[in-house]
């Protein structure tokens, strides 16, 4: 039976032990990352924006049964399961932006983000190494459930056995990530499923064989999370997702952040390592805008810059389609 890996926020008896645990096992979950209080008045801003995007009052958002981005600008019906995620809480029009921003910029989460970076605390920063990236929002279906399939963020599942291995290695060379990539728990939530380790090695023959929404895949782990809770995880670890629907109408039983931090590439001038699975999204379209500003300190502003050095994002592709 596979055990589940989880730090205190705290913790300093490892010099660096979410590292260490995402390397060895391709995730790691921090306990209360986010204080009570402030998980209350995201919840209330969370269920908020949720029920707009419902209404069709916020264009951004994730629709049942589309994985994968591009989705549309209007919800389907909530008979037909509605919408699974809401894009965008930083952007400029977004109702209580302020509350998401602060979140994003917590310094806890980007204290345990630099160490899944590899960004030493003694370092001097002659520039900010972090890029503000992706900040979205996760949510019951209504009416029916919704599975994601079994994949990994970045790596075609189509790809060969030899191309798998290459792709997983470049996209994190002798384990160093490009990004931290996280989930946190508004409400309790465990509809993340992951085959720990899988982020180090090609698919296994039973992994190929299965079938994409396979139930039960060999020592495949369901990430348990209360609220405050965060798990970050390598965006290719073996992974899926099961989300459970709601009542129309009635409360909102998941609401989680779903972010993302990456790293700056100072040797490339280009600087496209993320380039696509960021600006995918659409961040790139308004993010530059004059009043895009973040207003919560002069960091937070270059990360600002570090994204808007990436591009708009015209033609950028997706990396997966589904």
């Amino acid at each position: 039976m596979s055990t589940i890996t989880t730090t205190k926020s705290t913790a300093t008896t490892v010099l660096r032990p979410h590292l260490e645990a995402l390397q060895r096992d391709g995730f790691v979950v921090v306990r209360s990352i986010l204080p009570p209080d402030q998980v209350a008045v995201l919840r209330e801003a969370a269920a908020k924006v949720t029920s707009m995007t419902r209404s069709g009052q916020w264009p951004y958002l994730r629709s049942v049964p589309k994985q994968f981005p591009p989705w549309p600008n209007t919800p389907p019906p909530s008979s037909e399961g509605g919408i699974w995620g809401v894009q965008h809480l930083m952007h400029p029009e977004m109702p209580d932006r302020e509350k998401f921003i602060k979140a994003y910029f917590s310094p806890r989460i980007l204290a345990v983000a630099e160490e899944l970076l590899g960004i030493s605390a003694n370092e001097i920063h002659d520039e900010e190494l972090l890029v503000m990236e992706l900040f979205n929002l996760l949510v019951a279906p209504e009416n029916k459930a919704f599975e994601l399939r079994w994949h990994r963020d970045d790596v075609p599942e189509s790809v060969s056995a030899e191309r798998e291995f290459e792709l997983l290695h470049q996209k994190s060379p002798e384990g160093k990530q490009s990004h931290a990539q996280y989930n946190l728990a508004l409400c309790p939530d465990a509809s993340l499923i992951v085959i720990p380790g899988s982020h180090r090695r090609v698919r296994t023959e039973s992994e190929r064989a299965a079938d994409p929404y396979e139930a039960i895949l060999p020592n495949q782990l369901i990430v348990k999370l209360e609220p405050g809770d965060a798990v970050f995880y390598d965006s290719n670890i073996l992974h899926r997702g099961i989300y459970q629907p709601k009542v129309e109408g009635g409360e909102e039983t998941r609401l989680t952040l779903h972010g993302s931090l990456g790293l700056k590439d100072i040797t490339n001038a280009d600087n496209k390592v993320r380039a696509t699975a960021v600006l995918q999204h659409g961040i790139g379209f308004w993010v530059g805008r004059d009043d895009a500003t973040l207003g919560v300190g002069e960091r937070a502003e270059k990360m600002r810059r570090n994204l808007i050095s990436l591009g708009r994002g015209e033609n950028v592709g997706y990396s997966l389609e589904g």
